[in-house]
């Protein structure tokens, strides 16, 4: 068979999607484009991959074939190139870290100064995802590195442990709940919120636990770190949920009081994730030691 790596990751992004109309936009193509390589792979395999429906597709037996073996040789490719960037003296090692909302905004910017300061040859591709992202992306070697806010049990898939944090609620120091020292998310839920950005993993998961209750929660306004939500949150316009460790910042300087959460929930394991049997590059593998090493101090504090 006759293909590329535009064809592979082309074929899993239509897996993914169910759909050759939204593989092609995943992956920048127009429908014709797309469909003209769907059909010369199946040309060439000399059987169909795909099942077209009225909408959308599903893999036949030999599609389901053709994705694991697509995804093993984009794998592979990664690896080789990995390895060959190590033997290259005057290349730069290039890391791509796909992390959630928390390790994006609060994380990475404490550890990646003093990382790239130590390791000057090698740049790092951040991008802000969600957590069912994440996986996938390690999966389909779209990232190197994952770090997620919840237990990772999936094929394929190899998870550290870096950091436990705990998710807390921040009030203005005249509000009525500053004199609580701990309370139950759904007995906030008449109150006005600052929140992180709409596509934040804590305000989908934030939503999803007011799914049941019947009182979404009344947002006045989205900012995208939590600094700048903490920060809103002293003026008085709301009150918020924050990982602990940000709240701890934000307390030194602003009106604020820290209320604990009841719920179970409000623990965030974190956890950084690569493609399990699949040995690191140097350089990425000094990154996660990195990550262990600055929450180390705080390792199992909830």
């Amino acid at each position: 068979m006759n293909f590329n790596a535009i064809d592979l990751r082309l074929f899993i992004a239509i897996a993914q999607k169910s759909s050759i109309t939204h593989g092609a936009d995943t992956r920048h193509l127009s429908l014709a484009a797309a469909s003209a390589r769907v059909k010369a792979l199946e040309d060439a395999a000399g059987v169909p991959l795909l099942i077209r429906k009225a909408r959308g597709v599903a893999l036949t037996p030999a599609g389901e074939a053709f994705l694991h073996h697509a995804r093993a040789i984009l794998r592979q490719t990664e690896a080789l190139r990995a390895e060959l960037n190590e033997y290259s003296r005057g290349l730069r090692g290039h890391v791509r870290v796909h992390a959630n909302t928390t390790a994006f905004t609060d994380i990475l910017p404490q550890v990646l100064p003093g990382f790239l300061k130590a390791h000057p040859r090698v740049n790092v591709e951040l991008q802000e995802r969600q957590n069912a992202e994440i996986l996938t992306d390690v999966l389909d070697c779209s990232a190197d590195l994952g770090i997620v806010s919840a237990r990772v049990n999936a094929p394929g898939i190899k998870a550290m442990h870096f950091s436990t944090d705990r998710l807390v609620l921040v009030v203005p120091r005249s509000h009525r709940f500053a004199r609580r020292k701990q309370m139950a998310f759904a007995d906030t839920l008449d109150e006005d919120f600052v929140g992180m950005h709409p596509s934040s993993t804590l305000t989908e998961f934030l939503a999803s636990m007011t799914a049941g209750t019947g009182k979404p929660m009344r947002i006045r306004v989205q900012l995208s770190n939590f600094d700048a939500v903490c920060r809103m949150i002293g003026t008085g316009v709301g009150i918020g949920i924050v990982p602990a460790s940000s709240a701890r910042r934000s307390l030194v300087d602003m009106p604020l009081v820290q209320v604990e959460l009841k719920d179970a929930w409000r623990v965030r394991e974190r956890f950084v994730i690569s493609r399990e049997g699949e040995p690191l590059p140097a350089f990425a593998q000094a990154l996660v030691d990195a990550l262990v090493a600055f929450h180390a101090p705080d390792a199992g504090k909830v």
